[in-house]
């Protein structure tokens, strides 16, 4: 079949190959066929190394298809059912679990240590324990989450991830108050998700923050009552708070100088909500009197932070119900073929998501 491959980390173009096959079927395991997958920044920082993962490896983790073949054990799901991956998936009985914060299980992480894919060369990792850069992965069952038949696989494969993520941050984590004021640093797919949540909840001024032009205008579109590029932020900060700061800001690029920059920028008392992934190697640097006197609360969303599957759920019902907009996310589409095309529009800035169609 054919997947993309990174053959090692730092390099920055993919090559789909024709030779890669996906491995580990077994008890409790499922083969999905891959019909969308969405490009997130995530697959950019792993190929990096910013984020750890193994190489080489198919980068993908935000994916939906339809089942092919379940293993023995298997009885929620049949050949044929429509899915999403997630690459996340909850146990159910680890102690994160138990306390209700499955956002932090940690089982879906063992995954990543173990070979996907395999070609005559040797074994092939994926990314986040899946790698939906590829017709067909094999996954755990808990990580092929059915979807209703009315949910199409591209907006499904958005769900899988940054819709979730940004949703999640601002409904889950932040769970903003109305009336507020937001600022949202980074709008890619996540940070417009973000935006659209802050809009839901109902939040009275929300600033989006780009350097790139086309987003700061898509992010009026999704419910930003004003963006502006970096340089701009103060004066934004000025008109809309007063130079209080803002009651919320959201930071989702995942580098220590925006996060400064948004603690910086939201008010004594105020919340900064860390969304992004970012290096282990990449601190942030705060003194232990301004973490006293301001008393900011610093809150990290993990996927969103929430449990996964009713967020999912969730956000099926606000697509359906119009309160979001989610196929306006893809802006643009390209064949796996092309996939380094889709990289490319990433690293410019110049899609929110792009739909590889597989």
């Amino acid at each position: 079949m054919r997947a993309a491959v990174l053959h090692e980390i730092g390099q920055d173009k993919l090559e789909v190959l024709d030779d890669v096959e996906a491995v580990g079927f077994g008890p409790g395991r499922v083969r999905v066929r891959v019909r969308a997958t969405g490009l997130c920044h995530s697959d950019l920082s792993a190929m990096a190394g910013v984020l750890p993962q193994p190489g080489p490896f198919v980068p993908g983790h935000e994916g939906a298809g339809e089942i092919l073949e379940v293993g023995e054990g298997v009885r929620d799901l049949k050949p044929g059912d429509r899915v999403v991956v997630c690459w996340l998936p909850a146990c159910g009985a680890c102690p994160a679990c138990r306390r209700g914060q499955t956002e932090l299980c940690l089982a879906g992480f063992m995954n990543a240590g173990t070979p996907n894919f395999k070609r005559p060369a040797g074994d092939v990792f994926g990314f986040a324990g899946t790698g939906t850069f590829a017709e067909e992965v094999v996954v755990d069952a808990g990580c092929a989450v059915p979807i209703p038949d009315d949910v199409p696989f591209d907006i499904a494969a958005l769900i899988g991830c940054g819709v979730t993520t940004g949703l999640g941050a601002a409904l889950n984590t932040a769970d903003v108050e109305a009336g507020s004021s937001v600022a949202v640093i980074g709008c890619g797919g996540v940070g417009i998700s973000a935006i659209q949540g802050a809009r839901l909840k109902g939040a009275a001024e929300i600033v989006a923050v780009d350097p790139v032009a086309s987003r700061r205008e898509s992010a009026l579109r999704f419910g930003a009552t004003r963006a502006v590029s970096p340089d701009e932020l103060p004066d934004a900060k000025q008109q809309v708070t007063a130079g209080e700061g803002f009651d919320y800001v959201f930071e989702v690029v995942g580098k220590s100088a925006t996060a400064r920059t948004a603690y910086d920028n939201t008010r004594r008392g105020g919340t900064l909500v860390i969304v992004g992934a970012g290096a282990m190697d990449d601190f942030l640097q705060l003194n232990m009197f301004e973490l006293f006197f301001d008393e900011k609360r610093i809150l990290p969303s993990m996927y969103g932070g929430g449990d996964v599957l009713r967020s999912y759920e969730r956000t099926i019902a606000l697509w359906r119900a119009g309160r979001i907009d989610l196929a306006g996310l893809i802006t643009h589409r390209v064949p796996l073929a092309d996939i380094n095309e889709a990289l490319d529009q990433m690293r410019t800035g110049a899609a929110l998501r792009t739909c590889i169609e597989i």
